[in-house]
């Protein structure tokens, strides 16, 4: 009578369930596919958001300059410093890549502002593309 006890054990040991070690490294493997595949997406996301920011902060300097302009008899502003009193807070905002607007006037009532972008240098294609008033 033991040695069928003893039998049974064995065969139960063989038979218990368990993740070999191929199929652990397979799940691990899909793992890593998904969320580089969402890294991806979320870093693009990113990205989109700063410049949506960028362009969201233009408008709100644009606004700023009209004040300016309107408190100031239609004088266009020689810095954004200017015009920081029209903004809330009132201080002129550095762009979402920690780099100052540019601001530069082109007449009497002309001017642009304008962000370089992610590289902070002027031109560029996707997030480093330069995003200016002029566009919107």
């Amino acid at each position: 009578m033991m040695k069928k006890n003893q039998e049974t054990t064995r065969k139960q040991r063989q038979y218990q369930g368990g993740f070999t070690l191929i199929e652990l490294m397979v799940v691990v493997a899909i793992i890593a596919i998904l969320a580089t595949t969402a890294g991806i997406y979320l870093f693009g996301a990113l990205d989109d958001a700063d410049q949506a920011k960028a362009q969201s902060e233009i408008k709100a300097l644009k606004a700023a300059v009209t004040a300016y302009m309107l408190k100031n008899n239609r004088r266009l502003p020689e810095s954004l410093e200017q015009v920081a009193e029209f903004m809330d807070p009132p201080k002129v905002p550095q762009d979402p890549w920690g780099n100052p607007y540019i601001y530069t006037k082109d007449g009497a009532r002309k001017y642009t502002i304008v962000s370089y972008g992610a590289d902070g240098t002027p031109g560029g294609t996707g997030v480093n593309e330069d995003i200016s008033s002029d566009k919107f």
